[in-house]
């Protein structure tokens, strides 16, 4: 069976970034650089990699360093380019005609809002989203193997990701069905179950791919927890109606809407990297010893 493919991304990157401060105060969180590139350009990139053609950004005020980045910057092409210097860093920022969009969420309502504001631009195809606080690193990329997973089951699917189940009660939890290798079958969704309560140590790790109808459920949703509309009991609604599969990542995750795990991607990422990774390590053990 074919399934209609996955075309559009939206990104949600209205937050605030308060538990960053003072760093955020007046750059968006999403342009913090991991190594020598900002959180927000790691998930455009892996949604371009699933062969995503449109990006929809979901911002709020003070985010126009986010356009600036995905924009054309002549200045500093001519002058790089008048000094001979290589513009393979700036390679992958310019987008196709069409894309990026952007869109206002003028309230901060929660993610399932932020989602539902980019409605419009979404129209009646399945969409992925991918909330850029959480870096995912494999190869190939994290949306790429959802991707893969879907034009198996079609449906929607969403990111697994094993944690220990002293964690379970910190994140939406998955209750599974049968189990087809990295699929899951999602029998229902969690939002951060009591200790000790959790039907599976699987959690979900900001990276979807839903129907369309997941928007008419949001253009009704009530506020849930923390006051916000929220994005787990729409999907919720969606489970017995569609195929619903979670898919295990193969790769690592870092939340970097954390301090600590922000500290430890910077680390993971720098020491693979040819040209720092040996310094870095040095250095690393050096420190630690």
């Amino acid at each position: 069976m074919t399934f209609k493919p996955v075309r559009k991304a939206v990104l949600p990157v209205a937050g605030l970034g308060t538990r960053f401060l003072p760093a955020t105060k007046a750059m968006p969180k999403e342009m913090l650089t991991v190594v020598d590139k900002p959180l927000i350009q790691y998930a455009v990139e892996e949604a371009l990699e699933a062969g995503i053609e449109q990006i929809i950004f979901v911002t709020g005020r003070n985010k126009s360093a986010l356009e600036d980045h995905f924009d054309i910057s002549y200045e500093l092409e001519d002058t790089m380019r008048a000094r001979g210097k290589s513009l393979s860093a700036l390679e992958g920022l310019r987008q196709k005609p069409g894309s990026p969009v952007y869109v206002r969420q003028q309230e901060p309502l929660g993610l399932g809002h932020a989602v539902w504001c980019a409605r419009d631009i979404v129209g009646d195809e399945p969409f992925a989203v991918l909330l850029p606080d959480e870096l995912m690193a494999g190869t190939p990329g994290f949306l790429s193997q959802m991707v893969e997973a879907y034009r198996q089951v079609g449906g929607n699917v969403i990111g697994a990701l094993e944690v220990a189940d002293s964690e379970t009660d910190k994140y939406g939890i998955i209750s599974p069905g049968k189990v087809y290798g990295r699929l899951t079958e999602v029998t229902a969704l969690v939002e951060k179950p009591a200790r000790g309560t959790a039907p599976s140590n699987l959690m979900i790790p900001g990276r979807y791919i839903l129907q369309p109808e997941v928007m008419r459920i949001l253009e009704t949703q009530e506020k849930g927890a923390g006051g916000e509309i929220q994005l787990t009991d729409a999907m919720a609604q969606l489970i017995g109606r569609q195929p619903f599969h979670g898919y295990t990542f193969d790769g690592a995750r870092y939340d970097c809407g954390d301090k600590a795990g922000y500290i430890q991607a910077n680390l993971a990422l720098a020491l693979q990297r040819e040209d720092i990774g040996p310094v870095v390590r040095e250095f690393a053990r050096a420190l630690l010893n």
